[in-house]
């Protein structure tokens, strides 16, 4: 009776993975708080960079040379405010979090000459924040620059329009989904993470935790078919994972109400549809990752040898999804056979609001039903070996 010496075994490991406090912290950390979590880090982001945008402030070192600019900041509903005597420290070691816009002597003498008077604006690239701030603060004196050579054109009787040949006007052709994107890329790839890891833990103690507590030679000797014990085995250590996978889709449900930003908000829409088209995507990963973790563990002797033979496959895991960011444009057919890659850009569309067809999500769910497949036959094949040793 091989499947039900199968479920004896997926009993027996399903209890004791879940006894084990260490599957469990990891299960609730990484799984039911990543929502929430990531979520919220998200959502302040945003909500500081909205806040920074809306205070609409400058920092000026020498304004008292340029009287004629700060009248235009200022009719720009923008407030000037005086930057710090030691501004270029502050900037380099990032504890100023806006550029400062210098202006030196002789700016008013200059503008009157109709000669260009130069304007710095600081900033550092080691300092995100003020680097972030210096479009909005160079759009803003590129409005004076266009101001005042409206105003000479003028004095001269030289018809403005002349200077614009073209009309150009932006006009975005994303969604709002596709919007929101731009800040929830990441997601898929914490919750890819997630699985990686929580099923890490249980193929480990699962294979090489009991060759090491010496609780794998009694099992081998019942008369269970091989197979039989690695499929309960695979069975238990994939339960965990998808239970990981599961939760932390759920808690995306919930970690909308952490958002603060009122844009995020109102882009960011995570329900039921990308619920399931999550869990349709990550639970055949999940199956296919613990097969492999297990077929790697198997061969150890000690936890701390698995940890080695499989962070191989965890640091291979956690860059395929960066060969999305190399290619040329688009999504190339090749990507759909690439596991965890696979599955992230799919995340990815899902977030988008885009409709996935069968074609898009066999592919992956073919490949990692075969990854998992040979995995569990390379385990079984290993037990009979040990069996036979």
């Amino acid at each position: 009776m091989p499947m039900w010496a199968a479920w004896i075994v997926f009993r027996k490991e399903l209890l004791d993975a879940l006894r084990d406090r260490r599957t469990l912290a990891v299960v609730l950390l990484s799984s039911v708080a990543l929502g929430p979590l990531v979520l919220a880090l998200l959502s302040t982001l945003v909500a500081d960079a909205e806040r920074r945008a809306q205070a609409r402030e400058v920092v000026v070192a020498g304004i008292e040379h340029a009287p004629t600019l700060r009248n235009y900041i200022e009719r720009q509903t923008w407030r000037v405010r005086a930057a710090p005597p030691d501004y270029e420290r502050l900037l380099r070691d990032s504890r100023l979090g806006d550029p400062v816009v210098v202006v030196a002597p002789g700016f008013e003498a200059e503008l009157a000459a109709a000669r260009a008077p130069l304007v710095e604006v600081l900033g550092s690239s080691g300092n995100r924040r003020a680097q972030a701030a210096s479009g909005r603060v160079l759009q803003l004196l590129q409005g004076f620059n266009r101001e005042q050579t409206l105003l000479r054109l003028a004095w001269r009787g030289v018809s403005p329009t002349l200077l614009e040949a073209v009309q150009f006007e932006p006009r975005d052709l994303a969604d709002p989904a596709a919007r929101a994107l731009q800040f929830t890329a990441m997601l898929p790839f914490f919750v890819l993470m997630a699985v990686l890891y929580g099923a890490l833990n249980a193929a480990l103690d699962s294979t090489a935790g009991e060759r090491e507590r010496g609780s794998l030679e009694p099992l081998l000797m019942n008369p269970a078919p091989r197979a039989a014990l690695a499929l309960g085995k695979w069975a238990a250590v994939s339960a965990v994972a998808m239970l990981i996978a599961l939760l932390s889709c759920l808690s995306f449900l919930p970690g909308q109400w952490l958002l603060r930003s009122e844009t995020l908000a109102a882009l960011f829409r995570f329900g039921p549809r990308e619920l399931a088209l999550f869990l349709a995507l990550l639970l055949p990963l999940a199956g296919a990752l613990s097969g492999l973790l297990m077929l790697l563990a198997v061969r150890c002797r000690s936890v701390k040898e698995a940890q080695a033979s499989t962070s191989v496959l965890v640091l291979v895991v956690s860059l395929l999804p960066l060969l999305s960011l190399f290619g040329p444009g688009g999504e190339p057919p090749w990507q759909r056979w690439v596991p965890a890659l696979a599955q992230v850009l799919l995340m990815n569309r899902v977030l988008r609001g885009e409709t996935l067809a069968a074609a898009d999500l066999g592919p992956p769910l073919l490949l990692c039903l075969l990854l998992a497949a040979i995995s569990v036959w390379g385990v079984a094949r290993r037990l009979q070996r040990s069996a036979l040793a």
